[in-house]
């Protein structure tokens, strides 16, 4: 299994990047996960009042809820990046907005500034709004996803190594 991030700023084409890259990566026969981090303080995913609420209210730990098209499974605490990545069985997992990942990533960007300040040993590239202005940044190509997704996927394939659980790529409270 590969894992690679991709981080930047608000609005600045990591969803847009996960998107182009899951689609050209499943293009390529590969089977892709993802896992987006959501920083906004208030963000849940099951809202008070709902059946799931109520379980996990009753005390439940773990509350699943299983419709006709989709199951969402609910832990009642923020799970380490280690214990998310057990679920995956993909040949590529891409982390969206994941800060305590310092393993293989790519930025997303409008200005130089937000490349400097994301800018970690295994990053390998950069994307987003800046595509547009500069094609290389202090030796990162700058590649727009929207119409070089193939060059970013072949990137992708050439510059993520396989993840074997390296604790150098994770948080340092991360267990």
């Amino acid at each position: 299994m590969k894992v690679f991030s991709i981080i930047g700023v608000s609005l600045s084409g990591k969803t847009t990047a996960v998107e182009v890259l899951t689609t050209e990566l499943r293009r390529r026969k590969y089977r892709v996960g993802t896992v987006k981090d959501i920083h906004f303080e208030g963000f849940a995913m099951d809202v008070e009042g709902s059946n799931t609420y109520r379980h996990r209210m009753a005390g439940a730990q773990l509350v699943i809820a299983r419709g006709l098209y989709e199951t969402d499974i609910l832990y009642q605490r923020r799970l380490s990046l280690k214990e998310i990545l057990e679920f995956y069985d993909h040949d590529f997992v891409i982390l969206e907005g994941s800060y305590d990942f310092w393993g293989p990533g790519i930025i997303t960007a409008h200005t130089e500034k937000e490349i400097d300040e994301r800018r970690r040993d295994l990053i390998f590239a950069v994307t987003g709004k800046i595509a547009d202005q500069i094609t290389e940044y202090r030796g990162l190509p700058v590649i727009n996803s929207l119409t070089e997704t193939k060059r970013l996927a072949d990137l992708v394939e050439a510059c993520v190594p396989d993840w074997a659980g390296q604790k150098e790529w994770m948080e340092q409270d991360d267990t």
